[in-house]
């Protein structure tokens, strides 16, 4: 890690990182993308738990968001330009292809270890030993060859091709909590976050949240530290500064991981508003020309923008959050103004876009701003309506 040219540490303050985050994260109308690709790149990855958010997330971003769902679509299912896999923190994204042997190798391979050895336990204690991890192996090939030959498949339809993938265990037995696990939910999940096999097209529209998996893109397997470096890189640039918090966090490695990656990228230490200490690339110390026009955006819930950060005071004030947030801490459709969050939205039953703003401190402008991007939703969502995965309360009181 190092500090500027001039020996010195520079200082970010938060309208400074308010403006960084609307030119690098496509939300500034002058800044907006042409293609889902070109939003994906600049952001390192969509969050996919909720499949909707990908193409809100996009869709706020493009230049011309007529055309989001064919565009997302094409990229995922035709192009292949992106990929639905599971990433930093156990979480499903939507990550650029090009990025899936980075992701597996800095993040995936612990957890898919941890995954597979429990499994293994939980499976062999929950039968009574009568499946075992030999079983496991004939079950998990003759599965993977099943979804190679039909290309795309349902968990329902691979286990027309392999029965046993319906075997059930019991899950802690004797717990209060003891469940029945079947092997298809438990296997599929694991050869997920070891990188074998992807999301696919989900059944129904867009929004549908039951999907197909399909045989991952084969990828090269990359040292760890080295794609540690290449990820943390790619997120700084994007997301910088950036605290150890936020990047332990963001990342799910552990601080030594953190701290590695940073010395090996050149990561300059800033100072931030508040006290803290934040890192951004050698080549991004310096401020950015210029500024931004007034800009405002509804972004969807799970946001990449809006979970970016561990440490959201600078664009999410303290007093907003029991509104938009769950009780796990997912956060809920966001309402935003020059680089702050101000509100939330939803849906109503005829899909009309609702919103509210909980911080009024923009005047008239931004009301007309914020009218104007829910006009813009709203024509390309035409009829469609979104219901987040996770429920939160403002979102839910503007969409009863």
């Amino acid at each position: 890690m190092t500090s500027n040219t001039t020996g010195t540490v520079r200082h970010i303050g938060d309208d400074e990182r308010r403006l960084r985050l609307a030119r690098a994260h496509l939300l500034s109308p002058a800044d907006r993308a042409a293609a889902a690709q070109d939003v994906a790149r600049a952001l390192v990855a969509l969050h996919g738990t909720d499949p909707a958010t990908v193409y809100l997330a996009v869709g706020a971003r493009l230049a011309d968001a007529s055309g989001t769902v064919a565009d997302v679509e094409r990229a995922l299912y035709e192009d292949r330009t992106l990929v639905r896999m599971h990433g930093m923190r156990h979480t499903v994204f939507t990550f650029p292809t090009e990025l899936a042997a980075t992701v597996h190798a800095s993040t995936g391979l612990a957890v898919a270890a941890k995954a597979r050895a429990a499994l293994l336990k939980d499976m062999v204690s929950g039968s009574d030993g009568r499946l075992t991890p030999e079983w496991l192996a004939e079950v998990e090939a003759s599965a993977l060859a099943a979804l190679e030959r039909r290309g795309e498949a349902t968990v329902s339809e691979l286990t027309v091709d392999e029965p046993r993938l319906k075997e059930r265990f019991t899950y802690r037995r004797g717990r209060s909590y003891e469940a029945p696990h079947t092997v298809s939910s438990r296997l599929m999940r694991v050869l997920g976050v070891e990188g074998r096999v992807v999301r696919g097209r989900p059944l129904g529209s867009w929004t549908s949240t039951q999907f197909r998996w399909a045989v991952a893109p084969p990828h090269p397997e990359l040292p760890v530290a080295e794609a540690q470096a290449e990820l943390l890189r790619r997120w700084l640039g994007a997301c910088g500064p950036a605290t150890e918090g936020d990047l332990k966090w963001w990342t799910g490695w552990k601080v030594t991981d953190v701290r590695k990656a940073l010395a090996s990228v050149g990561a300059a230490a800033v100072s931030l508003d508040g006290g803290g200490t934040g890192y951004v690339l050698p080549d991004r110390v310096d401020a950015p020309d210029g500024g931004v026009e007034p800009w405002a955006a509804l972004l969807p819930a799970l946001d990449p923008t809006a979970m970016g950060w561990q440490e959201r005071d600078w664009y999410c004030p303290p007093e907003l959050r029991p509104a938009l947030f769950d009780g796990s801490g997912n956060i809920g459709p966001t309402v935003w103004w020059n680089g702050r969050i101000v509100g939330g939205w939803g849906q109503g039953a005829d899909g009309e876009v609702v919103w509210r703003l909980l911080d009024t401190s923009g005047g008239r402008k931004a009301e007309r701003a914020v009218a104007a991007e829910a006009e813009r939703l709203a024509a390309w969502l035409g009829t469609t309506r979104v219901t987040p995965r996770f429920r939160t309360p403002l979102e839910k009181e503007l969409s009863s």
